[in-house]
This record gives structure tokens, C-alpha cells and sequence, in this order.
């Protein structure tokens, strides 16, 4: 954040906000408004949840982080109830921002006198919805960015206010994008603030209809984590470091005597065999695994078995037997 706050001097932003969030995404703009003096009357996020073997309360990233700091912190059931929207109005805020929460209710985003404003993880109207950051990659986009825009009837369809632009490495993982994209983040937050408070952003509406074809980027179910290895090789790729580290591509390993392993897939690089056939394997069983793909085929670098711990392939196969008679068992 040290680069933005030399251009911007925070006590000109004279706000009492509430601030709505979940993951550790939503946690570096908070950081950012706290440590730049904003006054957060209060933190809204999800209920404790159950988690683990031994299903103990877990909380949120951001109500870690509010517990940490004395912010007051709200988890409603309920966003329509009548003691959160009574709690709300009384805190007398001016403005609520919200970073990758739940959808708000009107009754809830009209009570802030300078408005509700959302950051989301990408170049709206562009990938609307849960997985902006997975979609863009599992595209194979070559650029991405942050939004910030006011908050309306519709998912991520309100007026723009402000937008970074954001390049994809080439190799780059959507965790890794994910964590690039944070200290951008939490600037154009502040700046979004700064702008809102002071009257000098013009909010946009965003294209619709035939103005512009949007790509969306729904929530991520199993089913689409399952890699396709008829598709070509970059498709493939793509698909593997979009869903990187979370909630990570999958395939299938049928042994010569039929058991069947699920394993997952971190990282993978072109290979530089173009013989292997799609779902083809071929190993020496100690230092690599290759997969043919409709185009030529790909290496295995960074996996982890059912059950068993993240590794290198080096070090898989030192503990996991593995020949030519093993195949990818193809459930597409």
C-alpha cells in the first residue's frame, strides 16, 4: 500500500464506513482502511462454520482480523432481518464497501448516504459472478483487472466507478494471480473511497446487450474441475493453472490391475513429445509423467495423490510405483 499513500493524503477521507467480507481476499483492503485511519464502524461477515475432523467453529479471515483490531463484527443469518438492517441503519455510516460477500439485499445497500460499492476481480461487465479470477486463466486471458462499482439490483452489474488493469503471466496460477491481485485491490479501494467522498469519480454504466459479448465466470463445481485431455495442449494447461491451487484439477489413474486413484494436478508443462495420444501416460517411474493431450503432450510437475501429501512428481514416484501399464481413466 506505501506507494498509493504517498499520493493520497487519508485524513482527507472523512467516512464512517461498514465493511462486508469473507476470505483472506477481502482481508488486505481491510488492512489498508485500518491502517489508513478510516473509521470502520463495523465488520459484516459469514457465521462461524463447522470445519475439519473434529467440526469445530471455525471464523472467517476478516473476523479474524476484526477480532485482532476491537472492530465490531456483525455475522447476520439473515441480511433481510429486521435486527441487522436496525443494526446497520444505526451505525450511521456513509458508505458500506463490500470485497467478495454475499449478494446484498436493497433494503441493506441504500441506507449509506454516499452509497454501496463492490470490489470485484475483474474488468467488468467482463466474468460476472463467484470465480472471475479461475475463468480468466482457465481462458488462457492474457490480461485482467479489478472493479469497483456500486452496488444495484443485479450481481455485478452496477454503475463503474474505478478499474485497474492486471497482465496473466504465461505460467501464472489463479493463486497466484489471486495474491498479486490483493495490494492492487486494497488501492483501488482507497482511491474508490477518496472519490466517493469527495465527489470527483463519475460512475459509469456498464455495456450491455449486443454493446458487448461478456464471458461469465460462475461458481466452480467438481464436475468442471476434471481435466479434458481431447482438448489441445494449451486448452489443457490453461484449464490446470486456472484451477490452481484451489480447487485444483483433477484426473484419474487406473493401475494394471484396475484400482482406481484420483490425484490431483498444481502445475504441468508442455512436454516435448508429440506422439502420445489423448489420455495417453507414459513414465520411466522416477523422474517424470507425461499425458498426451489432442495436440501433443504435457509433464506433470506438481500433483498429490487421494489421501496423501502435495509433491513434486520426483518425489511421487519415489514412493508411488508407477509403469507404462498404468493408464488415465477417462470418465468424460
Amino acid at each position: 500500500m506505501a506507494r498509493f499513500f504517498y499520493l493520497i493524503d487519508m485524513e482527507n477521507i472523512k467516512a464512517r464506513i461498514i465493511y462486508m467480507g469473507t476470505p483472506a481476499f477481502a482481508v488486505a483492503p481491510l488492512q489498508a482502511l485500518f491502517d489508513g485511519g478510516v473509521e470502520i464502524c463495523a465488520v459484516v461477515t459469514v457465521p462461524d462454520k463447522p470445519s475439519g475432523r473434529g467440526q469445530k467453529l471455525t471464523m472467517s479471515p476478516v473476523k479474524v482480523f476484526a477480532i485482532e483490531h476491537q472492530i465490531p463484527v456483525l455475522q447476520p443469518i439473515s441480511l433481510k432481518s429486521d435486527e441487522f438492517v436496525d443494526n446497520i441503519k444505526s451505525l450511521q455510516a456513509d458508505v458500506i464497501i463490500v470485497v467478495a460477500f454475499r449478494k446484498l439485499p436493497e433494503i441493506i445497500w441504500r441506507i449509506p448516504k454516499y452509497g454501496t460499492f463492490n470490489l470485484h476481480a475483474s474488468l467488468l461487465p467482463q466474468y460476472r459472478g463467484a470465480a472471475p479470477i479461475n475463468w480468466a486463466i482457465i481462458n488462457g486471458d492474457t490480461e485482467t483487472g479489478l472493479t469497483t462499482f456500486f452496488i444495484n439490483e443485479s450481481i455485478d452489474a452496477g454503475e463503474i466507478l474505478l478499474q485497474e488493469r492486471i497482465s496473466i503471466g504465461n505460467e501464472e496460477t489463479a493463486g497466484e494471480l489471486h495474491d498479486r491481485m490483493m495490494p492492487v485491490g486494497s488501492e483501488l479501494i482507497i482511491r474508490t473511497l477518496y472519490g466517493i467522498i469527495n465527489r470527483n469519480i463519475t460512475p459509469v454504466r456498464q455495456p450491455e446487450g449486443k454493446e458487448v459479448v461478456i464471458s461469465q465466470a460462475p461458481k466452480i463445481f467438481k464436475a468442471d474441475c476434471q481435466i479434458n485431455f481431447q482438448n489441445s495442449r494449451k486448452e489443457v494447461l490453461d484449464h490446470i493453472r486456472g484451477l490452481s491451487p484451489h480447487p485444483s484439477a483433477y484426473l484419474s489413474l487406473e493401475s494394471p490391475s484396475g484400482q482406481v486413484f484420483q490425484m490431483k494436478v498444481f502445475k504441468a508443462l508442455k512436454s516435448d513429445t508429440n506422439t502420445l495420444m489423448p489420455f495417453g501416460l507414459k513414465t520411466d517411474g522416477k523422474s517424470f509423467i507425461e499425458v498426451g493431450t489432442a495436440n501433443g503432450g504435457i509433464c506433470l510437475i506438481d500433483l498429490q495423490l487421494e489421501s496423501k501429501k502435495r509433491m513434486n512428481v520426483i518425489d511421487f514416484l519415489r514412493g508411488f510405483e508407477m509403469n507404462n501399464q498404468w493408464r488415465i481413466f477417462n470418465q468424460l
